[in-house]
Formats: C-alpha cells, structure tokens, sequence
C-alpha cells in the first residue's frame, strides 16, 4: 500500500512538473512565426503589437492560476521518492548551470570569437544574446527585491503566500518571485531564435524548439531543487521571452544605436608609432 501511495505521489509529480513545461514553454508554431516575424520587421512597425499585449495576457493568466497550484507542486516534487531519483538530480544541476553562469560565458564567448575571426553574424549572435539576458536580470532583480516573495525552502509550512515589500533587496532567501534562473534560460532562448531566424532560417524548426525546451528544463529544475515556485517560473519564462525579441527587434530596427556602434562596430588598430587608431564603421543601406 505504501508503495502504491509513493508510485501516485510520483505520478502526480511528474503530471505537475510535464503541465508547468507546457505551460512556460512557448515552442509551438505560432511563437516560432512569431519570432521570425520579428527578424524581418520594416523600420516602419511598432516594437509593441496587439499580439504580444495578447501573449503577455496569456503568461499573466497562466502565472496567477498556478498560484493555487504551487504549494501542492513544490510538496510533491521534494517528495522522498521523487527526490531519490539520481538522473533527476544530477539533470536538474547541470542545466542551472548551463543558464546562469552559462549563458555569460556562451554569449561573451560567441562575441570575441566572431569580432577576432571577423565573423559579423557570430559577435551578433553573442552580443545581442548578452544584451537580451542583462536587461532581462536587471527587470528580474528589481521585481525579486520589491515584491520579497519566500522560497519554498524558506518556511517549514511551504507557504507561497509569503511576500513582503522590499524583503528581497536585503534577504536572497526571500527573493523568489520572478525566477532568475529562468528569466536569463528564456531571454538567451529568445535572442538566438529571433537572431538564427534572421540569419538561419532553413534551421528554424530545429533551434527555436531545442532553445525554449531547454529554456524550460531550467525552469523545472529551480523548482525540483526546491529554490523556486511554479509561478516564479512562469513569470520568468515571461519576462526572459519578451526581453530577448524585444532586444534583437530594436537593435536591427536601430543598427546605429549607441550600444551596438560600441560593441560591434568599433574596432582599434595599433600604429607603428605605438598608438592606436578607433574605428568605428557601419555599412551604408544595409539593414541588419
């Protein structure tokens, strides 16, 4: 009987953790048009659509009803027999890391790589993958510190009601809500879908699925490690999705922005005097 009741409690566990991946992972045909959509803007369209207030509506909703849900998910995942499972550990690890401190060394990597060997495409790749997860941690810290939601370790109750404003700036322990994790898997998930779209489309079909499927395996793995709730993780996927689409279709749109003129278009050439020369350069009628 005992068995019996431990097999359902993994089931259980399972169903939660497979419905909170489906739910945060927007892999599906429309966002992946969507995010090709996005590379091929004309200058003359706004960032903001009617369809992305709709996909925010949509992550909103999903985030709110998984309210009721995160006590029972966070106490089914820390279940002993769940928690026994060595693959799921040892996966849940290794994708964290992947994110973060991954995805900074993955894009600045990218980056010198392409501007040492020449390769514009390459050092696009990595800056605006960069740039995408930056602004997207610095909406993610600044929510974490206000709202100071308690992580499910936190509270011997596992109580994901406990918020309090300005808790997070000062206590990590209670800067749950959004998922930082998260945020940073989605906004690097988002930057390379949009950017290979614009430069590799004929591989659209297989990175846009194989970025946001591991985009969400981080998001899972927060929560099996018990350091965040479902709905940090949603809010995280929202937030990180956003950012990286909203990085790459700005900075195209605006190829001489102050950022990109710095990162991608200057270049120092020593002299024989011992000097150096600063160029900037940036090709005429071409949109990127």
């Amino acid at each position: 009987m005992v068995n019996q009741t431990r097999l359902w409690t993994r089931r259980r566990a399972i169903a939660l953790a497979l419905g909170t991946l489906a739910i945060a992972s927007p892999v599906h045909e429309t966002l992946i048009a969507q995010q090709l959509r996005v590379a091929r803007d004309s200058a003359d369209e706004r960032l903001f659509t009617k369809k992305d207030a709709i996909m925010a509506a949509g992550f909103a909703l999903a985030t709110v009803a998984f309210f009721p849900l995160d006590r029972r998910a966070a106490l089914e995942l820390q279940d002993s027999t769940t928690q026994a499972n060595r693959f799921f550990k040892d996966a849940a690890t290794g994708v964290e890391l992947i994110a973060s401190p991954g995805a900074y060394f993955i894009g600045g990597g990218l980056y010198m790589l392409g501007r040492l060997r020449g390769q514009h495409r390459v050092a696009d790749l990595g800056w605006h993958g960069t740039e995408a997860v930056l602004f997207a941690q610095g909406i993610t810290s600044f929510l974490k510190g206000t709202l100071g939601r308690a992580r499910p370790f936190v509270s011997s109750d596992t109580n994901p009601s406990d918020f309090a404003f300005g808790r997070g700036f000062a206590d990590g322990d209670h800067s749950s809500f959004p998922s930082g994790h998260t945020t940073t898997a989605f906004a690097a998930a988002a930057a390379v879908t949009a950017e290979a779209g614009r430069w590799w489309p004929q591989y659209k079909r297989i990175i846009g699925p194989t970025m946001y499927g591991g985009a969400a395996l981080v998001g899972l793995s927060r929560m099996y490690n018990n350091r965040h709730w479902g709905s940090d993780v949603l809010l995280g996927a929202a937030i990180g999705t956003f950012s990286g689409q909203k990085v790459v279709q700005y900075t195209h749109r605006n190829p001489h922005n102050q950022f990109d003129k710095l990162m991608l278009r200057t270049s120092i050439t020593p002299t024989p005097n011992g000097g150096a020369v600063v160029s900037i350069s940036v090709p005429v009628g071409t949109r990127y």
